[in-house]
């Protein structure tokens, strides 16, 4: 698929010549249908976290509740749904009989500066287990849900969750969490509450970027370890 992009961008500059489509991709998410919005109750809800009750947290990545997650996320959330790319897990929280939040996590970006000189390991070190980080790519609490301290609690309970179930389904731990906030609308504050720390900034370039112009808003990149010796196992490289 990215030799495929880099094709297309170099025939729309006009530096090469394709030829003309000869068969339209079966592709499902070339002309993804959105979701339907959801069927859920939209009562407002305000609590404290005590008096929220009991708090499901519920991996459903390939089971019969990932639709309901797409569509929350396409619905609520202000980047709407975006089918993830390789390795990701996808976290439904209910409580009172109905879901409240949905957080997904995914494969870590390849090359991130800030990140890459936090835990201190070379680009060898980087190709060999950039796989055991997890990058938080969609946050949500539900719109009528007011529960104080709900988003840095759940931020913690699922970093107990999330190494174990990567392992499940993908064979391999998580030793650290990711995440990018952008400063022109929120402030991370859930985030610094649940003791993650601050990395740097993002370049505001983006992966494909070929002008070493910025191009895009730049973020904070925040992060988390979920093991103790997470510098020392992320920095061994292959024998």
């Amino acid at each position: 698929m990215i030799c495929r992009g880099l094709l297309l961008m170099l025939h729309r500059a006009g530096e090469i010549e394709l030829p003309a489509v000869r068969q339209t991709s079966l592709n499902p998410f070339v002309r993804r249908v959105r979701p339907q919005p959801p069927l859920i109750d939209r009562t407002p809800l305000s609590a404290s976290l005590g008096q929220l009750g009991p708090i499901e947290v519920t991996q459903v990545r390939r089971t019969e509740q990932e639709p309901l997650f797409n569509s929350l996320i396409e619905h609520h959330h202000y980047l709407g749904y975006e089918q993830p790319v390789g390795e990701h897990l996808k976290y439904l929280v209910w409580a009172q009989g109905r879901p409240i939040a949905c957080l997904a996590w995914s494969s870590a970006p390849r090359h991130l500066g800030s990140r890459d000189r936090y835990i201190g390991w070379n680009a060898e070190a980087r190709r060999c287990n950039i796989r055991f980080i997890a990058y938080n790519t969609r946050f949500l609490i539900l719109p009528l849900v007011t529960v104080p301290h709900l988003a840095s609690y759940l931020l913690g309970r699922i970093a107990r969750l999330l190494s174990p179930d990567w392992e499940r389904l993908y064979e391999h731990p998580i030793y650290f969490l990711e995440t990018f906030v952008d400063p022109e609308r929120f402030r991370g504050t859930c985030y610094r509450a649940a003791n993650w720390v601050m990395l740097g900034r993002t370049t505001g370039r983006g992966k494909d970027d070929h002008t070493n112009r910025p191009n895009r808003s730049i973020k904070e990149v925040l992060g988390f370890p979920v093991h103790r010796r997470f510098r020392e196992l992320l920095q061994e490289a292959e024998a």
